[in-house]
């Protein structure tokens, strides 16, 4: 399967990353390419992309609070995108890995410019949220 990993480091205690993915009502505040979100069941939500596609897309949402871990599925698409966490002292490095099917390989590009604009998004919120400059 195609896929990319991408790193980051926040001096965001890792509480504070954690609130905003494990909300998925929070994601348009950080993820670039996200809408609006609406809440449909526990682990389960809609999620309007701010442009292409130009419909609602059913994801998924599993957390493992003790391994640091929150996986998002797309149900339309079956692209994958684990954020994985790790506290480094007063900080906590980020590691979010995407995989994609081969139908959707075509998207990688793209798929890899949102997710790294949405990890600083996300390092920088963290921070803001816990008091630190960004």
């Amino acid at each position: 399967m195609p896929g990319f990993t991408l790193t980051a480091a926040t001096h965001a205690p890792v509480e504070e990353v954690w609130k905003l993915l494990f909300d998925p009502t929070r994601f348009p505040e950080w993820w670039a390419g996200i809408e609006t979100v609406r809440v449909d069941t526990p682990g389960g939500y809609t999620m309007w992309p701010d442009g292409y596609p130009d419909f609602p897309m059913p994801q998924h949402l599993r957390t493992d609070h003790a391994a640091g871990r929150v996986t998002v599925s797309c149900q339309v698409s079956d692209i994958d995108v684990t954020w994985q966490l790790a506290e480094d002292g007063r900080a906590t490095t980020i590691t979010v890995q995407v995989t994609l099917p081969a139908a959707e390989a075509g998207r990688l590009p793209r798929q890899r410019e949102l997710i790294g604009v949405s990890l600083g998004n996300l390092t920088g919120l963290a921070e803001s949220e816990a008091g630190h400059p960004a």
